[in-house]
């Protein structure tokens, strides 16, 4: 066991380290790869004030979005959180996620997920040449995505678990105008630009002998290819490890009062080069937590900000937390959770 985890150690200790020259050199980037992006943003604001560095964090429902495999480290018979992240562009993301640990965790745990995006409205145009502004109005349109999903995670041992998250996942474009056959005589017919398709999520949780480090790895939008009209596309697929520890186990011994969790994510996206996230929270007597992450390699994200207020008796109680991300050249990002236990 000494040897498997010193190994897993090393290899990440290894990506981290090299990450940042291999990220410098690149002379490119893999841009617009992919579509159906907003499975790539997260909505849970505990996870977006570490930096979204969440793959080995303490599970509970929310972890569905993360890493499922964390849904077997939750100790509650139900848990339920819903989450409101006010996007860039006045785009408002709703996600909500409820697990269920029936008979103490002897036939795993089991999970729903919900998530809804509102785009707004839009002034929608069509080019016409025969006007003297070139186009015409075709009314107003509201774009919409979500996904709904089933979670299942398990474990194997009092220290791997294993879960997965099979999604349906749909967007709704508005309509477009298409030619029609070789388009003699400018002859277009509306063709509405919805889609849906499976995503599958799949994780891993490794709970070390060495105080609390533990190590997780996940691999997010699974998917087929899919097409919009005449565009075939695949969705946001990431590649994703993880490590983290209560550092102050090297210091303070059976602390029950502080902690200080440190985490870090190592990502391999589809649609561009290696990032690197890392996370901290600091807790006091398990009621108040503060917390702050970094953003390595994105382009407009770097610092994150937050904190959470949580009462739990064993395994009953409740949490609300907010996250606050500063966005580059668009507004600040604000989430909003509210999780209850049972």
């Amino acid at each position: 066991m000494r040897k498997t985890t010193a190994t897993l150690f090393a290899a990440l200790l290894n990506f981290g380290l090299l990450l940042p020259p291999l990220t410098h050199a690149q002379n490119y980037r893999k841009l617009a790869q992919t579509g159906f992006q907003f499975l790539s943003v997260g909505t849970e604001a505990r996870a977006a004030a570490m930096a979204d560095a969440f793959t080995t964090v303490a599970g509970y429902s929310n972890s569905i979005y993360y890493n499922p495999a964390n849904l077997a480290r939750s100790n509650a018979f139900l848990d339920v959180a819903l989450s409101r992240n006010q996007w860039i562009a006045d785009i408002v993301y709703n996600a909500g996620s409820l697990a269920v640990r029936p008979a103490g965790g002897e036939f795993g745990t089991f999970a729903v997920s919900l998530l809804s995006v509102d785009y707004g409205d839009f002034l929608g145009t069509r080019v016409d040449q025969t006007t003297d502004e070139g186009y015409v109005d075709t009314g107003v349109f509201s774009p919409t995505a979500y996904a709904v999903g089933l979670g299942y995670a398990k474990s194997l041992s009092d220290r791997f678990s294993v879960g997965g998250h099979v999604k349906y996942t749909s967007q709704a474009l508005g309509s477009s105008a298409l030619p029609v056959g070789n388009a003699a005589g400018g002859v277009t017919e509306d063709v509405k630009n919805e889609l849906g398709t499976f995503a599958f999520d799949f994780g891993t949780f490794y709970q070390t002998a060495i105080k609390s480090l533990a190590f997780g790895m996940t691999v997010r939008n699974f998917s087929q290819e899919v097409e919009f009209q005449r565009e075939s596309f695949q969705l946001p697929l990431t590649f994703r490890i993880g490590i983290s520890m209560n550092v102050l186990d090297f210091f303070m011994a059976e602390n029950r009062e502080h902690s200080f969790l440190v985490s870090i994510d190592a990502i391999h996206p589809r649609d561009y080069s290696e990032q690197l996230n890392i996370g901290g929270e600091y807790t006091f007597k398990k009621l108040i937590a503060v917390r702050g992450g970094y953003f390595y390699n994105y382009d407009e994200q770097d610092l994150t900000a937050g904190f959470g207020i949580q009462k739990f008796s064993g395994t009953r109680g409740f949490a609300i937390d907010y996250a606050y991300t500063p966005f580059g050249v668009f507004d600040s990002v604000s989430r909003f959770t509210v999780r209850f236990s049972l």
